[in-house]
């Protein structure tokens, strides 16, 4: 898998640029991903706004409930689900596709043909997806952020200019920094682990290679990647914060 990014990652640099391909999977990961990623983030808000206020209201301290919201989403909640959302969407998918052209002798053909696989195949789903999953967490820290604030606001009563003044004092370039970084480690994490299962599909003793190799590594890619966010969400969190 090591040996795999590389060559991913390499593929990066090599011409021709398969630009058409990257928006293509930019246009797949990205704008696909937005209706669920806009409902995830309206019901993740709206329940921190909720429980936020019952929380805050034991204390006093309801004009704190714009801080808690905009913090949680940014450095917490925003990067983890969203990437999760992705995961279980876009990176299943690709390992899918990736898999049953391995299977079908189709990824043999085109280094038969001399071209690279990484750099045709690979390289644009390492980029389209190192693009996509930041801008889908800034969606879904925004979208969430007024999830909370119509719970908060517009059902609960708290004051309109408390919940802004307070998440306008809470929230710094290094909250911001923290979540953009995670967003980006997440969206890497993702990519390598959901092609590269798909790309070293192996053979299922009794099944050869068919419906049913595909169907198990892409079981494992998306639970794998689920953990592998999970755990770095812990990791990055304990170094960077």
């Amino acid at each position: 898998m090591g040996i795999f990014l590389f060559y991913a990652l390499i593929g990066l640099f090599k011409r021709p640029f398969r630009f058409r391909e990257v928006v293509k999977q930019v246009y797949f990961i990205g704008a696909g991903s937005l209706p669920v990623i806009f409902f995830t983030a309206l019901s993740s808000g709206m329940v921190l706004g909720l429980q936020g206020y019952y929380s805050l209201n034991k204390f006093g301290a309801e004009g704190m409930l714009g801080s808690a919201v905009a913090l949680t989403l940014i450095m917490e909640l925003g990067p983890v689900l969203t990437a999760l959302m992705v995961a279980g969407r876009a990176g299943s998918a690709m390992c899918a596709e990736i898999g049953i052209m391995r299977i079908s002798e189709q990824v043999d053909a085109l280094e038969c043909m001399a071209i690279d696989p990484f750099r045709y195949l690979i390289s644009p789903k390492f980029l389209a997806m190192l693009i996509s999953l930041p801008l889908l967490t800034a969606v879904f820290d925004v979208v969430g952020i007024w999830g909370g604030y119509l719970a908060g606001v517009k059902l609960m009563g708290v004051n309109s200019g408390a919940f802004f003044f307070g998440m306008e004092q809470s929230v710094t370039n290094h909250e911001i920094r923290l979540g953009v970084i995670k967003s980006f480690v997440f969206a890497l994490l993702i990519v390598w682990i959901c092609t590269g299962r798909g790309y070293f599909v192996q053979k299922i003793r009794g099944a050869g290679f068919g419906a049913e190799s595909v169907s198990k590594v892409t079981t494992q890619a998306v639970v794998m990647s689920s953990i592998s966010v999970l755990i770095f969400d812990y990791l990055l969190t304990a170094v960077l914060l």
